[in-house]
């Protein structure tokens, strides 16, 4: 038989001709991603300087031994970003830890 048509489904045998995707016109890019960042970073800036304006009263602040009186808004903040460079250290630890661990694994 030279038809190569399935009786049953109809089917010719060949593959379905489809066209190629088209860019979408409204996918992100990279500087769509910058001009996002550069707002979320306005706005917390803007937050934060709400922040630091409201602020303003001074506190005792004791530290191993140091003590002294700060700003309420730089004793937050100055805690903030202790807080968060502890958590960036412990990440950045765990994250060496399993890329060691995984190319252990891709040696045996």
């Amino acid at each position: 038989m030279s038809d190569t048509t399935d009786p049953v489904t109809g089917d010719t045998g060949s593959a379905p001709v489809t066209e190629a995707p088209r860019a979408d016109p409204l996918r992100g890019s990279r500087t769509s991603g910058t001009w996002a960042a550069l707002v979320v970073a306005a706005v917390v800036l803007i937050l934060l300087v709400v922040f630091i304006v409201q602020n303003t009263q001074s506190v005792q602040v004791s530290y191993f031994g140091w003590e002294g009186t700060a700003p309420l808004a730089a004793s937050l903040l100055v805690a903030t970003a202790a807080g968060m460079l502890l958590a960036i250290i412990a990440g950045s630890l765990r994250m060496l830890q399993v890329r060691r661990r995984v190319r252990r694994d891709l040696k045996r």
